[in-house]
């Protein structure tokens, strides 16, 4: 079946002139003359990037989704490639209600009919990975219910073995091929795409956003039927609104255009570095906007199968580098970049902030339709590649999310300003997080630990003072008894400092 797989794979490849990325190679120049004549049947008249995108279409959902990862690459791709690879959408035909039957019968063990008081054959929606279907639990409450597509595990695990071949060629044939680390980038999409083959690891996602959003005025989050999941199976609460492509609707529906772009910055920054887990797959078909009486106007949240995470050291270095774009202090974008560790120690800053510089100035103070996120990034790529950036792993998925960002924000409010919009918050959160705000919520994290450590530190320091060794006894007697009063000082601070610690942890807990 695999070699049946790889013929197809090559066929598409012929068919939309891909051989060119191989002929291109020096190794290869002699077979040019042949290949054209074995193809003169093909067009290869559009572009290369056009043409790679409708092969990866052709050869169905996973290599679609490989292709939508890879777009998220500009450190890696060349930019007409990234552009076309990311207009790559899901269209993926739903698979027969009878497997969508058999999958419910054979993971609740019952008849469907026994499962739900009602539920609807057509899927309202289908991708690469599942579909989803309408139904009502046997108490009437209005569900989603989310199917993973049958044997679609067999499935990616072929084409991920034929990616991997692929990634070894271009890393051995390509003079980039090293740099670029194709194998890194395959193993990369594997990890991402078996978290999605996993429902229950997606309800565990959509179950911790909504408690991250509780109580929020901007943002809903289904709530997880946890009784009805399973790794196969995912029900949900039914959510129901305008996708947010629709502008023109959203106007009809007298939605305030100008405040839900606002709001989408405002949410995506909240995830980021209040919560540090953030919704990475925030493409129009996943957005929703409630228009009933009660939520009008609140985004809906959907798909929470890839998700991205950060650390407390990432969310304060992003932090610190949005805020010194903001206030265009270069120089210390350019020393958080060396604090980080992700330039060598020996970069010199002046040249480091005179490159950023070049990139982000002629940004300011313009509206968002006049600029491009996407483009940035590329030119601040071009600039890493100089001064040896390392492209941090954990910051793929933020870059993706805030290109959905910026296209969402574009086609709801081209006029936004993004820096405007952000500045504020981040600043509210850097002074959390050096405010009294953040002291006590770190005691109260290390409250089990101090409430321990603390009461033992008077005779931990008592012990210290008057252990000396013994060789050190005549020393110690000749420092008199001035010495002995200023140890006997240190002892009782010692103990107030940590009766005031022990107090204030038990207040703070």
């Amino acid at each position: 079946m695999r070699s049946l797989r790889l013929v197809k794979i090559l066929r598409v490849a012929l068919k939309y002139g891909l051989d060119e990325f191989l002929l291109g190679h020096e190794r290869f120049h002699w077979l040019r003359p042949t290949a054209r004549a074995v193809t003169f049947w093909r067009d290869v008249s559009a572009p290369r990037a056009e043409r790679l995108r409708l092969a990866l279409q052709d050869l169905g959902p996973i290599f679609v989704k490989f292709g939508q990862m890879l777009s998220t690459r500009r450190d890696l791709l060349p930019t007409d490639i990234a552009d076309e690879l990311a207009k790559l959408q899901d269209q993926v035909p739903p698979f027969p209600s009878e497997q969508v039957m058999a999958t419910l019968e054979r993971v609740y063990a019952k008849p469907v009919d026994q499962l739900f008081r009602s539920f609807e054959r057509a899927p309202v929606a289908s991708a690469s990975v599942a579909q989803v279907h309408l139904a009502e639990l046997p108490d009437g409450t209005p569900a989603a219910v989310k199917i993973l597509r049958p044997d679609i595990a067999t499935t990616i695990d072929k084409d991920l073995g034929l990616m991997q071949m692929g990634a070894a060629m271009v890393e051995l044939l390509w003079s980039d091929g090293k740099r670029l680390k194709p194998r890194a980038v395959v193993a990369e999409f594997e990890r991402t795409i078996h978290d999605e083959l996993d429902l229950s690891r997606e309800a565990a996602n959509c179950s911790q956003l909504r408690r991250n959003f509780a109580r929020s005025p901007l943002l809903l989050v289904p709530e997880v039927y946890w009784d009805w999941c399973n790794s196969e199976v995912m029900v949900m609460q039914r959510m129901e609104g305008t996708p947010i492509s629709q502008r023109a609707r959203l106007v009809e529906q007298g939605i305030d255009i100008k405040r839900l772009a606002r709001a989408g910055v405002e949410i995506f920054f909240t995830q980021v570095f209040r919560d540090g887990f953030f919704h990475a797959d925030m493409h129009p078909g996943n957005i929703f906007v409630a228009v009933d009486a009660a939520n009008r106007g609140k985004y809906i949240a959907l798909d929470f199968g890839i998700m991205g995470t950060l650390s407390e050291q990432d969310k304060s270095y992003l932090a610190q580098n949005f805020l010194a774009f903001f206030r265009r202090d270069y120089r210390r974008v350019a020393t958080a970049h060396i604090e980080s560790g992700w330039v060598p120690p020996d970069t010199r800053v002046d040249e480091l902030e005179s490159e950023i510089r070049v990139v982000c100035e002629p940004i300011f103070d313009r509206p968002l339709k006049e600029i491009s996120l996407g483009r940035i990034l590329v030119q601040l790529f071009k600039a890493s590649r100089r001064f040896n950036v390392e492209i941090q792993p954990q910051l793929v998925l933020l870059q993706k999310t805030l290109l959905n960002v910026e296209g969402l924000g574009r086609e709801l409010d081209p006029d936004l300003d993004l820096w405007v919009t952000a500045k504020p918050f981040l600043e509210r959160w850097m002074h959390d997080q050096i405010g009294w705000r953040a002291v006590e919520r770190r005691l109260r994290d290390e409250a089990p630990f101090l409430a321990t450590a603390l009461p033992l530190l008077p005779r931990l320091i008592y012990q210290r003072l008057t252990s000396a060794p013994a060789a050190s006894e005549t020393a110690i007697r000749e420092l008199g008894a001035a010495q002995r009063v200023r140890n006997r000082w240190l002892a009782l601070i010692a103990l107030l400092v940590a009766a005031a610690m022990t107090l204030l942890v038990w207040r703070v807990w």
